[in-house]
């Protein structure tokens, strides 16, 4: 596994580099946002740690670039511990967010969580989703798990990563309901200590995006479920 160190903090950057390396882990460390975005652009990596405290540039602004180019697994790693920094990184798009100063060990296990999860993205080249067994239908919703495409009314609906892992799982049972806790842990991290608003951001983008709230209906107290809308008469 080859992960991108994004940090300028040596004192932080090279004890994490070597202590990766200890775990059989391939490290690459940069410390500027640009040096991450050029790095990124020219090597596969299947994790990046970013800082959002970054000489060149802020790193949330590095965090959208790199998840508009790929679907490299993203950890940011900061000192900002505010829930509204939080919920800014996950909406743009990272995976994960851990808070300085943190446990070596529990990071490391947030690494190999968002590796597994991962699942690369398809090339563009527009053809139609096909039907197999990791196609889901409900209602005029397509949801195709191998290649991470969303239809809607046969028009291709575009999500970020986390938008597609929390409709897919959502679909995996259409109708039942999930609970918060169920959704945090499936989607996000087995061990979710994060603001539990996360989610309720990426339920309100994801009803956006589908054009229509009532795919995704809200159980007061409990959580939320994969609902076809009713045919507008």
């Amino acid at each position: 596994m080859r992960v991108l160190i994004v940090e300028d903090d040596e004192a932080i950057a090279i004890p994490l580099a070597k202590g990766l390396e200890r775990e059989g882990l391939e490290v690459d460390r940069v410390e500027s946002g640009a040096a991450a975005l050029g790095c990124a652009a020219t090597t596969r990596f299947d994790v990046v740690l970013l800082d959002l405290g970054l000489p060149d540039r802020d790193g949330f602004d590095v965090c959208r670039e790199l998840r508009a180019r790929s679907d490299v697994p993203i950890i940011v790693v900061t000192a900002r511990s505010d829930e509204v920094d939080r919920v800014v990184g996950l909406e743009l798009g990272a995976d994960d967010y851990i808070v300085k100063p943190f446990g070596f060990r529990e990071l490391v296990a947030r690494i190999r969580a968002v590796a597994r999860r991962r699942v690369p993205r398809p090339d563009p080249d527009g053809s139609a989703i096909e039907r197999h067994t990791s196609t889901t239908d409900v209602g005029e919703l397509v949801i195709d798990r191998r290649t991470r495409r969303v239809l809607v009314h046969d028009e291709e609906v575009p999500l970020t990563p986390k938008e597609f892992d929390l409709l897919a799982f959502l679909a995996e049972d259409p109708g039942a309901v999930r609970s918060r806790q169920e959704l945090l842990e499936e989607v996000w991290d087995p061990h979710w200590y994060g603001p539990t608003k996360t989610l309720d951001v990426h339920v309100a983008s994801l009803r956006k995006k589908l054009g229509d709230p009532h795919w995704i209906e809200t159980v007061r107290g409990v959580g939320f479920r994969l609902s076809s809308p009713a045919p507008v008469s």
